[in-house]
């Protein structure tokens, strides 16, 4: 893998992780581009250097909130912050499972498959294009909100499917605050994130681990910046019910993809 393709790489996974537009989507289609040359090993690596970037940059942009949370659990006392990681906890069921059992079909089924991809893309087009004409509200997630969306979190595993989009969107449908729904949907991710990094490292165990460390270097310090310019943007671009512009976006990337897939 050369060193442009890991930055560009690690600009789509900083972006596309936090903008609701399926960070999975755009990383097949980059890769289609490039032709995918890179072994599997690299590509193995970069993905853990990506991620592990892309959850640093969640912990940056929330870090207030994430002592809060660890303050809360501390005290072993119910509180608020008790309360809200009980929510998060309760909304990783769902993709942990289907990420434990599911995850290498999926990957599987669509790996290479730019039509499906495209579909995807314009689902979510849909999703949040729907969610952009929701009333605002200021509700909280209760716990049956953190169930849903831990359902729609696994169903966005899905590559074109975004992750965010699809959580932040069925929140404000759901009538919550959409600050508060960008907040919950960025944090319930982390422990998910960091279980994935895990299970990727136990796979590659039996790996030869002499590989290029410096592409890994500048696709993570690529991530991990633009992860951190795109968290803040999207906060602020729900707030301003702005989710509109991402679904025409979605719609014309979905749309190119599936006649590239299919010519």
């Amino acid at each position: 893998m050369n060193y442009i393709e890991a930055i560009v790489l690690g600009i789509i996974q900083g972006l596309t992780e936090f903008l609701p537009i399926s960070s999975s989507g755009h990383l097949e289609i980059v890769k289609a581009l490039f032709g995918n040359q890179a072994e599997a090993q690299e590509s193995l690596f970069l993905t853990i250097a990506l991620h592990v970037a892309t959850a640093l940059s969640t912990i940056v942009v929330f870090r207030k909130d994430i002592l809060e949370i660890f303050k809360g659990l501390f005290s072993f006392k119910w509180n608020e912050s008790a309360e809200f990681s009980f929510k998060i906890l309760l909304s990783m069921i769902p993709a942990a499972l289907v990420g434990l059992f599911l995850q290498d079909q999926i990957e599987l089924l669509f790996a290479k498959n730019l039509v499906l991809v495209g579909a995807m893309l314009c689902l979510t087009a849909v999703i949040l294009f729907w969610a952009d004409k929701a009333k605002k509200t200021n509700k909280i997630v209760s716990s049956q909100n953190a169930i849903v969306l831990g359902i729609v979190q696994a169903i966005a595993i899905l590559p074109g499917i975004s992750r965010s989009g699809s959580t932040i969107a069925t929140a404000v449908l759901l009538g919550i605050d959409r600050e508060k729904a960008a907040r919950f949907s960025f944090l319930m991710v982390l422990p998910l994130i960091f279980g994935s990094m895990a299970k990727t490292l136990l796979d590659a165990n039996g790996l030869d681990h002499k590989i290029d460390l410096f592409p890994l270097l500048l696709g993570f310090l690529a991530a991990f910046f633009t992860g951190i310019l795109a968290c803040k943007c999207m906060i602020a671009l729900v707030k301003k019910s702005q989710l509109k512009y991402f679904s025409l976006y979605c719609i014309i990337v979905g749309g190119i993809a599936l006649i590239y897939g299919l010519f």
